[in-house]
């Protein structure tokens, strides 16, 4: 193939084939420009910044819709954009509606709160909406480039966002907090990328897959060859961003002082969107490394969605991890032990099993002794960070035994949470936002009495904790309850141990959201409360994220016939 004929085809796929598949990041990309022109255009300048960025997220939405609607995720099929770069499936499909939904419903919470001032709304929303091109390019990685390059788009506005509140010396404070941890987070990361590309000779997912089979890590292993050491140093260097993107022990730290410090709206954000998206890459990441997709293409073939740099490696034909499998042998058996890709899971379901139950206890316990509500709410973040990272160790058991389909059903438990989650966590968030402008305070203690001064947001807000908790009725009792027949369905003696401590955890959390429930419907006011005055429009939005947290648990099978859809694409 000569030079001439590389250039087409470069630009045929992109012109035919990404592009179009790139509409929502396209139109934030769009928003972004017409935002920044404000500033040099009068006729632009008369616009409100948040009625571009209204428009331009509702557009993004519209654009991330599936062409044949939401139930037909399981209808789209796998496609390699970029050559190879990205990956176009169900689960894309699904994030990327996901982070459109909560960047629309964003931006009017930003409105309401008055955080969007119109002299510095076009900053704002121009780092919201290129922090979420971030987050889509991380949900839809397929190349270890792309994914740090995903992973440094999402967090470098994040660092701004965290400071974005001037004058206030422990919001300064944040944003260097989470600039120095990110930097040092980034360079390990990179490091590890570089470790595992330069071990493997690939970057490309399903390349590195191959390579890995090819690899033959149980006979190095039982050669104690040093390079199996190397390559697993490599995981966990990976593993070091992704841990800090997800705020998993012990990489947490930078979490309580920057949702303390930064607004509650920024909080929202990092809470809600930074989370869904870095355990989409984690789901791309452990996937990726554990299991090889039968519609890949094969090594030394030609093919439009692989690197031509990277198919000059391959040679050995492709082998189906099912193949090695044996279904009857529980997670991470001897049989799997001894199939070429059995060392990765067993890495896998250990360092994930390990780092999530004491992401998630740490976080519960932590969250006790909290005053603060947002410094509470980080702590919980942290916690259902560690609860969500279950299922994908689920995943990747069940994946050994050549268990496609319930895989598929421990990723859509992991999809339903993010889901819920949107509505429990974005609630809270604005919940304490509309209050800490009207009461001018964010300590727990100062919510006492809430239920006489403003019972709708009082009531509002203790479903939602409730539902954090994942009591039923509530939506948040679902995908728990999904996440632990997850586990079970793994048979794995680590990832029973783990099902035991999230179900110890879900009643420990109990306490401390009951103690604020307790504060704001029990306790009497105090002596120098302040009214609560919260506008129909403020009030409107509390309700409608608090519905669906009513709803969804009444009649939970829209969204998780949704999730279950857009699973059931990513091992076929």
């Amino acid at each position: 193939m000569n030079l001439h004929e590389i250039v087409d085809n470069l630009i045929s796929d992109t012109v035919q084939t990404s592009l179009p598949r790139f509409g929502p990041e396209l139109a934030l990309c769009v928003t972004i420009v017409v935002l920044l022109l404000t500033r040099v255009l009068p006729l632009l300048d008369r616009i409100p910044p948040v009625v571009i960025a209204f428009i331009g997220s509702l557009a993004a939405f519209v654009a991330a819709i599936p062409p044949d609607g939401l139930g037909t995720f399981h209808a789209i099929e796998r496609e390699e954009l970029f050559t190879g770069l990205l990956v176009y499936d169900g689960m894309t499909a699904y994030f990327r509606l996901f982070l459109m939904a909560f960047a629309v419903l964003f931006v009017v919470l930003s409105q309401l709160t008055g955080i969007a001032d119109r002299e510095d709304g076009q900053d704002y929303f121009s780092l919201v909406f290129g922090a979420t091109i971030g987050m889509c390019i991380m949900v839809s990685s397929n190349h270890l480039l792309t994914m740090f390059l995903g992973v440094e788009m999402a967090s470098v506005p994040s660092y701004v966002l965290a400071g974005i509140v001037k004058g206030r010396r422990r919001s300064s404070e944040a944003a260097l907090k989470y600039a120095v941890y990110g930097a040092g987070a980034a360079g390990v990361m990179l490091y590890g990328t570089s470790l595992v590309a330069g071990l493997l000779g690939s970057a490309h997912f399903p390349t590195l897959t191959q390579r890995l089979i090819e690899f033959d890590l149980p006979t190095r292993m039982a050669d104690r060859e040093l390079t199996v050491m190397v390559l697993a140093l490599a995981g966990l260097m990976v593993g070091v961003g992704l841990a800090f993107k997800l705020s998993a022990v012990p990489f947490h730290f930078w979490c309580p002082d920057v949702f303390e410090g930064a607004s509650a709206e920024v909080g929202a954000f990092l809470s809600v969107a930074s989370k869904a998206a870095a355990l989409a890459l984690l789901v791309r990441v452990a996937v990726g490394f554990s299991y090889e997709s039968p519609t890949a293409a094969k090594p030394g073939e030609p093919s439009p969605h692989v690197a031509a740099s990277e198919q000059e490696h391959a040679a050995a034909p492709i082998r189906l991890v099912a193949q090695h499998s044996t279904a009857n042998q529980p997670g991470t058996s001897a049989a799997d032990a001894e199939t070429p890709l059995g060392p990765v899971r067993s890495f896998l379901i250990t360092l994930i099993g390990v780092v999530s139950i004491v992401t998630c206890t740490f976080g519960n316990l932590a969250a006790y002794g909290q005053r603060n509500i947002k410094r509470m709410l980080a702590y919980s973040t942290i916690a259902h960070a560690g609860f969500m990272m279950m299922p994908v160790a689920a995943a990747v058991a069940l994946l050994g035994e050549g268990r496609t389909a319930a895989a598929s059903e421990a990723i859509s438990a992991l999809m339903l949470y993010a889901a819920i989650y949107l509505f429990m966590n974005l609630g809270a968030f604005s919940i304490i936002a509309f209050l800490r402008n009207s009461m001018q305070s964010e300590e727990i203690k100062d919510y006492a009495g809430l239920i006489n001064r403003s019972p709708v947001i009082a009531v509002a807000f203790t479903l939602i904790l409730f539902s954090l908790v994942g009591l039923p009725p509530l939506a948040g009792f679902w995908p728990k309850l999904r996440v632990l027949q997850a586990l079970f369905e793994s048979h794995s003696t680590l990832l029973t141990f783990v099902m035991v401590v999230a179900a110890a955890n879900t009643a420990l959390s109990l306490v401390y959201y009951l103690r604020v429930a307790k504060t704001m419907c029990i306790d009497g006011e105090p002596d120098s409360t302040r009214p609560v005055s919260l506008g129909f429009l403020q009030s409107a939005f509390v309700l409608a994220m608090t519905l669906p947290v009513v709803i969804y648990g009444v009649l939970p099978n829209s969204v998780a016939a949704w999730a279950q859809s857009a699973a059931s694409g990513l091992f076929h």
